[in-house]
């Protein structure tokens, strides 16, 4: 009897053990049942991993592949594009491979592929330009939470669609209330100025990325001039802020792209009234005059300084083209191809007649 005993103890700890587990698994498959199809693998409908923005512009909406032909799956724009969370993430300690949070928000791991932020940091500091956050020591991730990087869940076209970014200078703990003691706030507001308007010092863009040298040379070096002297206005989901511009040639063809887009280059103090209003700029394209925004001359290119109204067809820039290693005048083209991508609208007669008139205190 006892041996009996003895033998059926351990028997009847494994079926109660069996009997749990058997409780316990459908809970965990409830578990996961209970997850949000639309939350399974999110971080791969994120901007970050599919580079939708950059495809969908320039694929669709009048983009630069009317001129090259090459879809952009066979560019190397992709590259950039994190097909794991292993790209910002991963990371070596004593041999060993480890998850990281701490090399995610290191500012090298985004500058990699924001080329274009690092740009501009290496323009300003040659300019004696440093941006207000920078100063503080601020990073990336104090700004960008790890919904703006992970993504939501939703599928957006570009990061200007609605909800796909959501830090603003408003969010958070930051800037929520403004002071409206300073005039320009007030007013600016009304007319729904947004910040970066006045507080950007000016807007980075590359121009005459010349697109047959790209895939000739396997490069970009030498193939682009890189900008950072004007801003333009435009107008974006109701409000004036900045903007930028691309310029490409290819095939012998001219083409342009229009964007709003923020520099992280903020300053404190802000724009003079006079650097906007009455300016040379603002009473040109007023009265439908164009603007040159750059010059070519003796193989340089020279840029226009200040800020510019966005009206597409007053804006006007060299075209050029590469031979023997020396940019030269492109040759024909006829008229630029003009895109405005990621919902860019221009100013208004109304905005512009604002502008033109000389700034009365």
């Amino acid at each position: 009897m006892r041996k009996w005993l003895v033998a059926t103890v351990p028997v009847g700890i494994i079926l109660i053990a069996v009997l749990c587990a058997s409780y316990m698994q459908p809970e965990k498959a409830d578990a996961q049942a209970k997850v949000d199809p639309a939350c399974k693998s999110f971080f791969k409908k994120s901007l970050h991993a599919t580079g939708e923005g950059m495809r969908y512009w320039y694929e669709e909406k009048g983009g630069f592949m009317q001129v090259t032909g090459v879809p952009y799956k066979d560019l190397d724009c992709k590259n950039c594009h994190a097909d794991s969370c292993d790209v910002c993430h991963a990371d070596k300690k004593d041999g060993t491979c480890l998850f990281s949070v701490a090399k995610a928000k290191k500012e090298e791991t985004c500058l990699q592929c924001h080329a274009r932020t690092k740009k501009a940091r290496a323009l300003d500091k040659a300019a004696g330009i440093t941006d207000v956050h920078l100063a503080k020591g601020m990073g990336c991730s104090d700004c960008h939470s790890a919904a703006d990087v992970h993504g939501d869940g939703k599928e957006y076209h570009s990061m200007r669609d609605p909800g796909a970014v959501k830090v603003s200078c408003t969010s958070g703990k930051c800037h929520q209330n403004l002071n409206k003691a300073i005039r320009p706030h007030s007013v600016h507001k009304r007319a729904k100025i947004h910040c970066n308007a006045c507080h950007v010092s000016s807007t980075v863009t590359c121009m005459n990325c010349h697109f047959d040298k790209f895939l000739e040379e396997k490069s970009r070096k030498g193939n682009f001039f890189a900008a950072k002297s004007w801003t333009l206005l435009v107008n974006h989901e109701g409000w004036v802020t900045t903007g930028n511009a691309q310029t490409l040639v290819g095939k012998g063809k001219k083409f342009v792209a229009y964007v709003p887009y923020f520099t992280h280059s903020v300053v404190k103090e802000g724009k003079k009234c006079t650097d906007c209003h009455g300016t040379d700029a603002a009473k040109a394209i007023a009265a439908g005059k164009p603007v040159e925004m750059a010059k070519f001359a003796n193989g340089k290119v020279t840029h226009f300084k200040g800020v510019v109204p966005f009206v597409p067809e007053l804006l006007k820039w060299p075209w050029l083209d590469k031979k023997d290693g020396k940019w030269v005048e492109l040759e024909g083209g006829g008229e630029p191809i003009i895109q405005k991508a990621c919902y860019v609208e221009p100013l208004t007669e109304k905005q512009l007649k604002k502008l033109k008139a000389p700034f009365k205190k």
